[in-house]
């Protein structure tokens, strides 16, 4: 997660989902194994493609704190 823009960490928990199977749910509420298939066929390209690759990388390698501080932030 080098060069993490802090935007993106702190939209993880405020942007939704915009299509698909969770359209409508916050992304740092979308199931791990959702994201290792977008990890497996393409993460989207742009921003959501970011904050995509970003959420796996935190939730593959026991990082959620890093959720629920965002989310303490955030209320």
């Amino acid at each position: 997660m080098e060069g993490m823009q802090p935007e993106i960490l702190s939209s993880l928990v405020t942007a939704e989902m915009p299509f698909g199977k969770y359209k409508g749910r916050k992304l740092c509420d979308l199931p791990v194994y959702y994201l290792e298939w977008f990890a497996s066929k393409g993460f989207p390209a742009g921003k959501l493609g970011m904050q995509l690759a970003t959420l796996y990388e935190i939730k593959t390698n026991g990082l959620e704190e890093i959720i629920s501080g965002l989310k303490k932030l955030n209320k």
